[in-house]
């Protein structure tokens, strides 16, 4: 959420990066209404002043006072419901540096990395040859876009994630396995509803809770109506969890195999910082995929999402991309996104400093997920129909070769 003080006092530049990220917001009746509100509130408060200080000493003119409270406070209500549901629409304001565009189609490769490999099986040809993918069966279970993982898949998930964790403690990262279900407004909170959309979320009604969709959730909420101590920024966290989409806007894509799939593991970066070092903190985040990438030698590529491709929270992501060399094509990976204070604002994050109280700023992003066995599966798949362990991961998962 923006600050609606900022908003009034920066109405053109608003305008300008609602417009960028394509979202349809009247900007200019959340201003009237701020107006109206606060006029109300004023009225209000007037009002209540009044007869406090009359006491019971003139119990007519009191109830007349309170009679007009109880006229003008419906409408307040109604013009405060009307202006928090239509400030909940304005997305974060991209950066400066974020490209103006319109669709993924506008996103920009700003570096590649490694020699891409030619030719080569699709991943779910040899995984299901290897009988370490199993889609058909998982259908079976429990309809389309699921997967079970057998035998050296299941190596490998391990494998990266001791690598994750062994790699990110280093840099400060505690350790987290949360909850997967958060409540209706942490959801909300996070911006998840507004990004994703009610048709994407996993919804149980009787309990008000959203199964996770990515393991940020349950995350940045985690120290909701907090207030940190400056020394202890940036607050980091690695947490692995699985995580739910119905993907409803993906229709006809990646139907087959585990890329897009309704239940995944995955193991999400997470830091908040403070406002100055949220750029900073934000490309630490990136050279820390992109670590985690070259430590599995696999070829990868750096997206720059333009305005139009960004979510509701985020005022900067940029993506990852792994080559798929039996698919001939860079695939996302890895994102990683500031999401300054816009998340902090709603779920009340703040900290303690010299100046007083403050909004965090908050990144998040991915260490892995299960992508990356699709990448390892291409880029080191051999003639015999085997895959080679990468290196890196062959300490972890005790062999050098799956087949």
């Amino acid at each position: 959420m923006l600050d609606i003080k900022f908003i009034r006092e920066n109405l053109d530049e608003v305008k300008k990066g609602v417009k960028n990220k394509g979202v349809n917001v009247d900007v200019n009746k959340i201003v009237k209404l701020d107006k109206d509100r606060r006029k109300l509130i004023q009225e209000v408060e007037g009002l209540k002043a009044k007869k406090n200080k009359l006491g019971v000493k003139d119990k007519k003119i009191g109830k007349e006072i309170k009679d007009k409270i109880k006229k003008i406070e419906p409408k307040l209500q109604k013009t405060e419901k009307e202006f928090n549901e239509l400030m909940f629409q304005v997305p974060n304001l991209p950066l400066d540096d974020v490209w103006v565009g319109k669709d993924e189609k506008d996103n920009k490769v700003i570096k590649k990395v490694g020699q891409p490999k030619k030719g080569g099986k699709d991943y779910l040809k040899i995984a299901e040859k290897l009988d370490i993918i199993d889609t058909r069966r998982a259908a079976k279970v429990s309809g389309t876009r699921f997967g079970y993982l057998k035998g050296g898949a299941v190596l490998l998930e391990l494998g990266l994630i001791q690598l994750a964790f062994n790699v990110l403690t280093k840099e400060g990262f505690i350790p987290v396995i949360p909850p997967v279900m958060i409540k209706s407004e942490m959801a909300k909170g996070m911006g998840y509803l507004e990004q994703l959309g009610k048709e994407e979320a996993y919804y149980l009604p009787k309990d008000d809770l959203y199964l996770v969709g990515t393991s940020e959730q349950s995350i940045g909420t985690m120290h909701a109506n907090e207030i940190f101590n400056e020394k202890d920024l940036p607050k980091r966290y690695l947490s692995f969890s699985t995580c739910f989409r119905r993907e409803a806007g993906s229709y006809g894509k990646d139907t087959k195999g585990i890329l897009r799939v309704h239940q995944f593991d995955k193991i999400e970066m997470f830091s908040f910082c403070k406002p100055e070092d949220s750029i900073k903190e934000h490309k630490f985040f990136l050279f820390l995929e992109e670590k985690l990438m070259k430590l599995l030698e696999i070829p990868y590529r750096i997206i720059q999402v333009c305005t139009g491709d960004l979510s509701v929270p985020s005022a900067s992501t940029y993506d990852l991309e792994a080559w798929m060399p039996g698919q001939n094509q860079y695939r996302e990976t890895h994102s990683t996104s500031n999401c300054t204070d816009f998340q902090a604002r709603r779920l009340n994050i703040r900290y303690r400093s010299k100046g007083g109280l403050k909004f965090v700023h908050m990144i998040n992003g991915t260490a892995f997920s299960q992508r990356p066995i699709i990448a390892i599966i291409e880029n080191y798949q051999q003639k015999d129909g085997s895959v080679e362990v990468p290196e890196v991961l062959q300490k972890y998962i005790g062999i050098k070769v799956i087949k």
